[in-house]
């Protein structure tokens, strides 16, 4: 009624009501939209970290079934220990010198103890995911010294390989400031990046390079050759274990 008393024109009034009116609607819908997409996102992607989880109980069950019947607790320790230990060195280190930006081409320099994190580049998601792939890689080693491996050891071994060793790598492929990374648009390797699918280079290239210098160091298990020097057969002490961890293994791929 103010405005009529000043000889406006109602339907400029009219369609500024109507604008307004739709404008938030619009936005409304945009924040709604935008919420959807976040969750949809997170869910798929945390679905992802589930099923490379599964992994580790597989390379467990796997590791546990091919091994004698005394060595098979140690194995299913050494897997507990990636996701434990070197959880916590990854939550403290390993994620910063991966993905830690803006940073070097060689390493990461953010994110230490996920400060700054959530943001807008990452979130506790994202995390999850990279870890479940980081224990995957140490998890591949495990196999490659059972029955030959002191607890102590290979607790220093996985906090080394999640905390710098895997990072490391990991920031040179995946992440935007890498030396090779296919993301980084400045300085782009052979002017494509090399370009990782599912982890091939970066995860089990790390996992099965390390298990080989493991084995290698370690040298063979204890009854491996007979006094002299021909090998001997080596069983593992349950099948159903190994067929167990196998589809374990195979479901976790999906991820």
């Amino acid at each position: 009624m103010s405005t009529l008393g000043h000889n406006t024109n109602l339907t400029d009034i009219a369609v500024d009501a109507i604008c307004e009116h739709f404008e938030s609607i619009t936005k409304n819908f945009d924040n709604q939209f935008s919420d959807a997409g976040y969750a949809i996102n997170s869910t798929y992607l945390l679905f992802s970290a589930y099923l490379v989880f599964v992994m580790q109980l597989g390379f467990a069950m796997l590791c546990a079934g091919s091994v004698s019947e005394k060595s098979s607790m140690n194995i299913m320790l050494t897997n507990v220990l990636d996701a434990a230990t070197g959880g916590i060195f990854y939550y403290l280190f390993g994620y910063a010198f991966a993905f830690g930006t803006p940073s070097n081409g060689f390493i990461g320099k953010q994110f230490f103890g996920l400060t700054e994190v959530p943001s807008p580049l990452v979130d506790y998601s994202n995390f999850m995911y990279q870890w479940a792939f980081a224990i995957a890689a140490a998890g591949i080693t495990s196999g490659s010294i059972a029955e030959r491996t002191k607890f102590v050891a290979y607790l220093l071994y996985s906090s080394l390989l999640t905390g710098f060793v895997y990072p490391v790598v990991v920031h040179w492929f995946w992440s935007p400031d890498g030396w090779a990374s296919p993301f980084n648009k400045n300085n782009l390797l052979f002017d494509t990046g090399a370009i990782d699918f599912a982890g091939s280079g970066v995860v089990h290239m790390v996992g099965g390079i390390a298990g080989f210098w493991g084995a290698f160091i370690e040298g063979p298990r204890i009854g491996r050759y007979d006094v002299d020097g021909r090998p001997v057969r080596l069983y593992g002490h349950s099948g159903t274990l190994v067929v167990l961890g196998t589809f374990l293994l195979w479901f976790g791929w999906y991820g």
